[in-house]
């Protein structure tokens, strides 16, 4: 059973990939467990905001602590992991070789994933509420912004590269924290985009579920499918 912050960084690593939170899909998770029903006698208690046993911690910390685990809406279009070693695979079959204009161009991707994307491209790292006013969003389209978020980050275009409180016209900082995104090329080296042109599609989906069934010999296959494809 995963104690803490260390035992979850070894058992992810090994993994390549989990579902982040209680509800894994029937595909696969470290922590299998929601907030409110952690196991009698675990340490790990959610929303308690101590790093060492607070998963909701660990979205936040791998990003700041580590450079081979991506944490971004990437399964089911809620939370997961991402290692270095596995996000090859899963960009040869999100990205299909495809830059995010010949993917906008297919019609892939809305006006507004491309509004957010260029923003990105132009400004850098830029957490939601600043990417929100360069963008030109207004609260009026406050869901399409959201799901264009999604979609990009899906899709494996954009990835949460932080996390930055909001600050006043003084400098103070105020409110909650932020979630900072930038483009997957700013977030991983080179190597990790050579290595995906180089898997087959068919290399890819094999390897992922292959891996998956290696943890969780009772995963659904329709449901795993639809993990790897998103």
């Amino acid at each position: 059973m995963i104690q803490n912050w260390n035992d979850f960084c070894d058992e992810l690593l090994k993994a390549g990939f989990s579902i982040f939170g209680g509800n894994t899909e029937g595909v696969f998770g470290l922590i299998d467990f929601d907030w409110q029903n952690a196991p009698p006698g675990s340490p790990i208690q959610w929303h308690t905001g101590d790093p060492d046993t607070d998963p909701w911690a660990w979205r936040m910390r791998v990003l700041a602590e580590r450079d081979d685990v991506a944490y971004s809406k990437v399964f089911f279009r809620k939370g997961g992991f991402i290692t270095r070693d596995w996000y090859p695979y899963f960009l040869a079959l999100r990205r299909s070789g495809e830059t995010f204009a010949e993917a906008y161009e297919d019609g892939k991707y809305s006006h507004n994933a491309k509004r957010i994307y260029d923003t990105l491209s132009a400004h850098g790292e830029l957490p939601f509420h600043e990417i929100k006013a360069h963008g030109g969003f207004d609260r009026a389209g406050q869901s399409r912004f959201e799901k264009a978020l999604v979609d990009l980050q899906m899709g494996l275009y954009i990835t949460i590269c932080g996390e930055s409180q909001k600050r006043n016209k003084y400098g103070e900082a105020y409110g909650w924290s932020s979630t900072v995104f930038c483009l997957t090329e700013q977030f991983w080296p080179q190597d990790v985009f050579d290595k995906a042109a180089g898997v087959t599609a068919e290399e890819a989906e094999s390897a992922i579920t292959s891996q998956v069934l290696r943890l969780n010999p009772a995963a659904n296959l329709k449901k795993i499918r639809k993990f790897i494809f998103g």
